[in-house]
């Protein structure tokens, strides 16, 4: 892989920073003021899932801070070297939550793999499968409907069960026969359910109106949370809609380095939710990126100001119960249940006793404390695919801390909860992995059967 090289007396504008001797060749480099407060006290040492399992500095955050920073002082390239600690990072925002200066260590990983990436964009069968996916996919709406449909054919029609059965799946990678083994039963996107639907009224009074982010992977694959979440909201007075133009939020490509494709991405749902008062957000890695939509636009004054507005009004589900109020449940669900800290609910968003608290309204429900709950899964938006080894070790930490006696897990992000299944079945465990809304939601249908009942 070769380092692109650019002559900046040809083109001064692709520099941005004010220092002569930087090596960050392009626009949208690392903001300096990220990591100015950075006193390299190693307090972040002990919170990194890297480096607690390399034990390398350069897999640390006041490492990879160092790094970027000696890159903006002339002192290292960007190349190879660079690039490793830089995405074998996992984004996790752990280290600004035990950072007395909350030096944003995310946002300078971001800002260095969006250089990292034009410096050596990625070419043969990485860079094909890269544009495919983060260009050709997920910002089209229409065509991930269609991969919905194939899966639910393969997974309806036999086909699943024939290829498990006579092991064509080994010729994949293990990582991917894993991840096959726990995907979720497929069904019907409701951005399709409801298509011709203006808003999906509340149920009974209207106290407030929201629009509703369906995500792009989550509404193909998790459409089932995408139904609870309108169950629940309408059913706690809430008229939702869902704007026909919102596309994928743009936090896996800009975690990929693709911060271009992210901006068209957070330009195009600033303007389909611009008549939005609230947005609620289900998935806690799209929440905590588009609250961080400003960062993409930081040479761009008016888009700057139009994504602060935007992301000022968006809302994990958790927390806008909580906020605004719902109705506690009647129904006893009788489970005992942990509950994991989704990095981008906790660490990004600062969300940690509101989903909490939502679960100990459900009668019947017995939590039991998770040791290190807000510890990485190795998710990490496609971290497990992208480093299967390393997101492996992160997850084998990660179960040893998930309690034996309990029925389910519960959490925020559909990432976590690929991944924290594909824990459950490689450590034999037997737990469900679940949404804190499907549970919510499980108590209200339970409830109104038994009120049907009577």
């Amino acid at each position: 892989m070769s380092v692109r090289e650019v002559d900046l007396k040809a083109d001064p504008s692709c520099a941005t920073t004010t220092n002569s001797l930087s090596n960050y060749l392009w626009k949208d480099a690392p903001d300096e003021n990220k990591w100015a407060d950075c006193v390299h006290c190693g307090m972040c040492l002990e919170s990194c899932p890297t480096y607690e399992i390399t034990g390398q500095e350069q897999h640390s955050p006041r490492g990879r801070v160092h790094l970027i920073k000696s890159v903006a002082e002339g002192k290292l390239k960007v190349n190879e070297q660079f690039m490793d600690p830089v995405f074998a990072c996992l984004d996790c925002r752990a280290c600004t939550t035990a950072c007395p200066a909350d030096v944003d260590v995310g946002g300078l990983i971001e800002e260095a793999r969006g250089q990292v990436r034009q410096a050596m964009p990625l070419t043969g069968i990485k860079g094909t499968v890269s544009k495919f996916f983060l260009q050709g996919l997920f910002p089209h709406q229409d065509r991930l409907n269609t991969l919905g449909s194939l899966l639910r054919f393969y997974q309806k029609s036999g086909i699943q069960k024939a290829v498990r059965k006579t092991g064509l799946l080994n010729v994949m990678p293990q990582h991917l026969v894993d991840m096959e083994s726990i995907m979720p039963e497929v069904g019907q996107p409701v951005r399709k359910k409801y298509k011709n639907a203006e808003v999906i009224k509340a149920k009974g009074e209207t106290k407030n109106e929201v629009a509703f982010m369906t995500g792009c992977v989550m509404d193909v694959m998790f459409s089932d949370i995408n139904d609870a979440t309108i169950n629940v909201l309408t059913r706690n007075g809430n008229d939702v809609t869902i704007p026909k133009n919102q596309t994928c939020c743009g936090a896996l490509h800009v975690h990929a380095g693709d911060r271009d494709t992210g901006r068209k991405l957070a330009k195009q749902n600033i303007e389909a939710f611009k008549d939005a008062d609230t947005i609620v957000v289900n998935a806690a890695g799209c929440g905590c990126m588009m609250k961080e939509y400003a960062e993409l636009f930081r040479d761009e004054p008016e888009w700057h100001d139009k994504a602060e507005e935007f992301s000022a009004k968006v809302e994990d589900i958790s927390k806008y119960l909580h906020e605004t109020g719902y109705d506690k449940p009647k129904a006893e669900l009788n489970t005992r249940i942990t509950y994991h800290d989704a990095c981008h609910l906790a660490h990004g968003q600062g969300v940690r006793q509101q989903p909490r608290d939502i679960l100990l309204d459900i009668p019947g429900v017995e939590m039991v404390h998770m040791p290190n709950a807000d510890r990485c899964c190795g998710s990490a938006g496609i971290y497990n695919i992208t480093n299967p080894e390393m997101a492996g070790e992160v997850l084998e930490n990660k179960m040893q801390n998930v309690p034996q006696d309990v029925e389910m897990i519960s959490m925020g992000n559909p990432g976590c909860m690929l991944q924290m299944a594909m824990g459950v079945k490689k450590y034999g465990r037997n737990q469900k992995v679940v949404h804190t809304v499907q549970l919510l939601d499980w108590a209200y249908q339970k409830e109104d059967k038994e009120k049907g009942g009577n």
